[in-house]
């Protein structure tokens, strides 16, 4: 089998099922439920990235614009936007799909800055980010 070596990866997707037990009284999706996706997400993102280990140092801007209801399909989509020497910016969103019409809605939007870490659990140099053309 022949390897063909290509860009590094900058994108990840994942989807959920929004159950009764991630939501609060009112049936919508818990802040601190949404925030872990995204986390996860990014770090996905930034490990894919990078094939080292990785960890949060910092969310920045987590905009919560739309309510996440249960039974709805949660597409959280964590992106690389940008690579310093061993951090990496991933920017996440939270997309909501209705299954039976497929209207999807924007819901949620934050940056997490993601660190790459070496054996010794000191910060590791990332490859740049390509340009895009």
């Amino acid at each position: 089998m022949t390897s063909i070596q290509a860009d590094p990866p900058t994108e990840i997707r994942m989807a959920e099922i929004v159950f009764p037990n991630h939501t609060n009284h009112m049936g919508t999706l818990f802040g601190g439920q949404a925030l872990a996706w995204m986390d996860k997400a990014a770090f996905l993102a930034a490990a894919r990235y990078s094939r080292h280990t990785v960890v949060t140092a910092r969310s920045d801007q987590v905009d919560f614009k739309l309510p996440i209801r249960v039974g709805q399909m949660v597409e959280t989509i964590g992106r690389i936007v940008e690579v310093g020497r061993s951090s990496m910016k991933v920017e996440v969103e939270l997309v909501t799909e209705d299954l039976h019409s497929g209207e999807r809605k924007l819901c949620t939007r934050g940056h997490f800055v993601m660190i790459a870490l070496d054996a010794d659990g000191k910060p590791a140099a990332v490859s740049p980010l390509a340009a895009k053309a």
